[in-house]
């Protein structure tokens, strides 16, 4: 045994040299990123609708836009971290990588990487142009939205083509988390409107924004054929495991999301879109953003019932805890979009309750995630 009086032996203190090599802090951190999956995007997306959802709340709060701005630096750390992280991942763990892949409960995730690409990307051009200018913003927005598009786009046909010919999938395997793939172009389609001004004017504004359009409907009718799946397996096979239960709030990130995206489309039409088809975008803002706005809130209520009966139960924290940030977050962006074009009090009063149940999350969601990685418990094995 060594005591504090003894030298240390010639192996031993190799050994602890080693140990403090950066040859060997890259070792354990390759070791460390084996088992981080495209799930761990999520909390960059739950921290990105933070900042841009609370840079449309009505009013004017002191401080609030100094903290979204904050909020959004944040997002945009742990994107690049992230980024790198899952870089060592794909080149050390290649068959963990791959095996992810051909897992139907982590491939949908994918798609998550898409939407962290989006939302950093809004978020900078919404708040973080305060700190970098905008020339700078909409450079970096640009960047992202076409990567996180790509990417969408890729996901969408890629993680269904999987389920299809590669994955083997009962009947009672439907998740909610089969939604993230499809939402994803939703997320450009509600964020693609915020680049159509900084493009020149004619055809490529019009351009942009049809297209944004286009990618409404791929998400809208693609959620069209997932959820009806995914309710069905709800009510057959009944209440999901505890630990997946809070992906039950993912269904309101196409139904917030795409009340978004119409309202967005009314905002950037006059001036890009000919005649009558300007005004168009401005009805369908309302027609259809209150009727989905309703049913997410429908939804928001039997996904929080199935939350406190899973937490009763014994529901611990997993990162599906994220779930509970982003979905609700394109609730709060939607509700702001119907307040702007109907005009009315209501709509402003549920935004800002909705951004209250959103930041509450969000700081749980954080606090246990920072408190397991410490632990290390996050990055383990899964059991």
């Amino acid at each position: 045994m060594v005591t504090a009086a003894q030298p240390f032996t010639a192996h031993e203190a190799g050994t602890l040299r080693d140990t403090k090599t950066p040859r060997a802090s890259r070792n354990r951190a390759i070791a460390a990123v084996r088992h981080l999956g495209p799930n761990w995007y999520a909390s960059v997306m739950g921290t990105a609708i933070v900042a841009t959802a609370g840079a449309g709340l009505p009013g004017h709060v002191p401080g609030l836009r100094t903290a979204c701005a904050v909020v959004w630096a944040l997002s945009l750390t742990l994107l690049v971290a992230l980024l790198a992280a899952r870089a060592l991942h794909w080149r050390h763990h290649s068959d963990q990588a791959r095996a992810h892949l051909l897992d139907p409960a982590v491939a949908p995730f994918y798609g998550c990487l898409s939407m962290a690409l989006l939302a950093v990307g809004g978020g900078t051009l919404l708040v973080g142009r305060d700190w970098i200018g905008t020339p700078a913003a909409v450079a970096v927005d640009a960047v992202l939205f076409t990567a996180g598009t790509v990417i969408g786009l890729a996901a969408a046909v890629t993680v269904p083509y999987l389920m299809v010919v590669r994955h083997r999938i009962e009947p009672g395997q439907a998740s909610p988390v089969w939604l993230l793939p499809i939402v994803a172009p939703m997320v450009s389609a509600a964020l693609g409107p915020l680049l159509v001004p900084h493009l020149p004017a004619g055809q490529p504004r019009e351009t942009l924004l049809l297209a944004c359009v286009a990618m409404f409907g791929l998400s809208l009718l693609g959620t069209f054929v997932m959820l009806p799946v995914i309710f069905a397996r709800l009510v057959t096979s009944g209440p999901l495991p505890l630990a997946l239960t809070p992906t039950l709030f993912l269904v309101l990130g196409p139904l917030g999301q795409s009340t978004t995206a119409v309202g967005k489309f009314a905002d950037a039409a006059p001036g890009v879109m000919p005649a009558p088809f300007d005004q168009g975008f401005a009805l369908l803002a309302v027609l259809y953003g209150v009727p989905v706005l309703g049913f997410a809130l429908l939804w928001l209520a039997l996904a929080v019932a199935m939350v406190v009966r899973a937490r009763r139960q014994g529901m611990g924290f997993a990162m599906t805890w994220w779930a509970f940030t982003f979905p609700v977050g394109t609730c709060v962006t939607g509700a702001e979009g119907l307040a702007r074009h109907t005009g009315l009090a209501a709509f402003d009063t549920l935004a800002v309750a909705l951004y209250v149940l959103l930041v509450a999350a969000w700081s749980v969601a954080a606090v246990r995630t920072a408190h397991g990685l410490l632990g290390g418990k996050l990055l383990a094995a899964p059991r």
